[in-house]
């Protein structure tokens, strides 16, 4: 169906928390981020957003390398992802500031929420594509306004869906989930795996 050529991966994203996911792998990944615009029309469902969101931001990487194919003659593959957190059926993104953040982890403490990834891998040179996503429940345990204080102090909240790491000192503020873990980080592994595969790239 493709040629045997091993493609080159490329991931269509600067988070470094999914670039040692997949360098984890053993997978040679190139960096891309894609720049893409974050604003979606109406109001779609979590699910429907994140696959929207990771498939723009492949497909656009992807047109860059697709005249990189063209001249070297190298077959790439664009992973892109996307990551929300929704509670009480709001999606909550990334803190624009402290005061966000605060808001934000408050609204999260004592509660439950769930985490939901989106996955698109894009052949650079044919279009070809696939999307899917992940979704992952985490109850966070109660927290006192100073330990928020003091986290969002550290400075991690701050890039992060939901004002939090599950893989970081947010590990802490987690009493348990149920689902996938690597959801959680930003990155399905599992449907990643299967995904890549597909398209010339065996990590088992």
């Amino acid at each position: 169906m493709r040629e045997t050529t091993k493609p080159r991966l490329v991931l269509a994203s600067g988070s470094p928390r999914r670039q040692q996911l997949l360098q984890g792998l053993g997978l040679d990944v190139i960096i891309h981020p894609s720049g893409a615009d974050e604003d979606v029309d109406g109001t779609p469902a979590p699910a429907e957003y994140v696959t929207l969101l990771a498939r723009r931001k492949a497909e656009r990487v992807a047109a860059v390398y697709r005249d990189q194919a063209a001249q070297d003659g190298t077959r790439y593959v664009v992973l892109g992802a996307d990551t929300t957190v929704v509670i009480d059926g709001m999606m909550l993104g990334k803190p624009t500031n402290e005061a966000h953040a605060r808001e934000l982890l408050q609204r999260l403490e004592g509660r439950r929420h769930t985490v939901f990834t989106g996955v698109c891998v894009v052949d650079a040179v044919s279009g070809e594509l696939k999307t899917g996503f992940s979704a992952t429940d985490v109850w966070m345990r109660p927290l006192t306004r100073e330990q928020i204080d003091r986290y969002i102090a550290s400075g991690e909240p701050m890039d992060k869906a939901g004002a939090y790491a599950i893989q970081g000192l947010g590990a802490t503020l987690v009493r348990r989930i149920e689902g996938d873990y690597f959801t959680v980080v930003g990155l399905p592994l599992g449907l990643v795996a299967d995904y890549l595969e597909d398209f010339g790239l065996r990590i088992l």
